[in-house]
């Protein structure tokens, strides 16, 4: 993972928030909170928040009287979500690195995470750190992207930018957010972990845009893939964004656009 994956900072959380989240994240959102609302817990941890979209969803569906803290490494996206959610005594909202969460033990009844688990440098110990604030008989619900190909605007992005960058294509969607999906690692790094009862599934979804520029604007300058085209040529990120959407447009024409998502969804105890 290179050292820019995990920096959401600038004008990233804003942008992320405005596009990415109603564009990919909002769907996954309302089934975690789902999954987290069936468990009834009264004391829950969330892992990396980013701008709110699972928090806003799981205090939706969760009644009075619960305990929930918000937490993200990144305290830009974290103010993000705090400026979007309604005022709730509920929510206590904390910086936290996943690979020391700052709890004590079996305070937990569930922890959820979604699509941070492919950022850890370190996942049996980000899991180990789960199960050791979650209760005797708690929960870890979280999610991570399915490979690349599964994922059709971002699939079609990468190839993009490929053609403007070809001796050094920007990777940040193959290496981090998508570099996360085999099955078999994933049940393999929570038992190193300590968790026993595991269950996975595959859970395809159609993302929609209301054009291809809204969606070269999420992914070009709402996630780190922004620093990697940076890195390479800070004047090019218009450019960039604008070949992502003239690639975009000429696979699915002008006006609104959709494309298959697709994530893995994990239930641990």
């Amino acid at each position: 993972m290179s050292s820019t994956d995990k920096v959401f900072a600038g004008s990233i959380p804003k942008l992320y928030d405005e596009y990415l989240v109603p564009m990919i994240f909002s769907v996954y959102a309302e089934d975690i909170a789902r999954r987290v609302a069936a468990r009834s817990p009264t004391v829950l941890l969330e892992i990396a928040a980013g701008t709110g979209a699972v928090t806003r969803a799981v205090a939706a569906a969760l009644p009075r009287g619960i305990r929930y803290v918000a937490t993200d490494l990144n305290e830009p996206m974290l103010a993000v979500a705090a400026q979007r959610q309604a005022d709730d005594d509920r929510i206590a909202w904390r910086q936290a690195d996943g690979m020391a969460l700052p709890f004590g033990n079996a305070e937990f009844d569930l922890v959820c995470c979604q699509f941070g688990a492919m950022f850890f440098p370190d996942r049996v110990k980000a899991y180990g750190e789960v199960k050791r604030v979650l209760k005797g008989d708690g929960t870890f619900v979280f999610n991570v992207w399915d490979r690349i190909e599964d994922n059709v605007l971002t699939h079609e992005a990468t190839i993009a930018l490929g053609k403007m960058f070809p001796d050094d294509p920007p990777r940040f969607m193959i290496r981090t957010p998508h570099g996360y999906h085999d099955r078999d690692v994933i049940r393999t790094d929570l038992e190193r972990a300590g968790f026993r009862d595991i269950a996975i599934e595959t859970r395809t979804e159609i993302s929609r845009a209301p054009s291809a520029e809204y969606v070269a604007i999420a992914l070009c300058q709402g996630t780190p893939l922004r620093n990697e085209i940076e890195a390479r040529d800070a004047s090019k990120l218009q450019a960039a964004t604008d070949l992502v959407a003239e690639a975009l447009r000429a696979r699915h024409g002008l006006g609104a656009i959709e494309g298959k998502i697709q994530a893995i969804v994990i239930e641990a105890r």
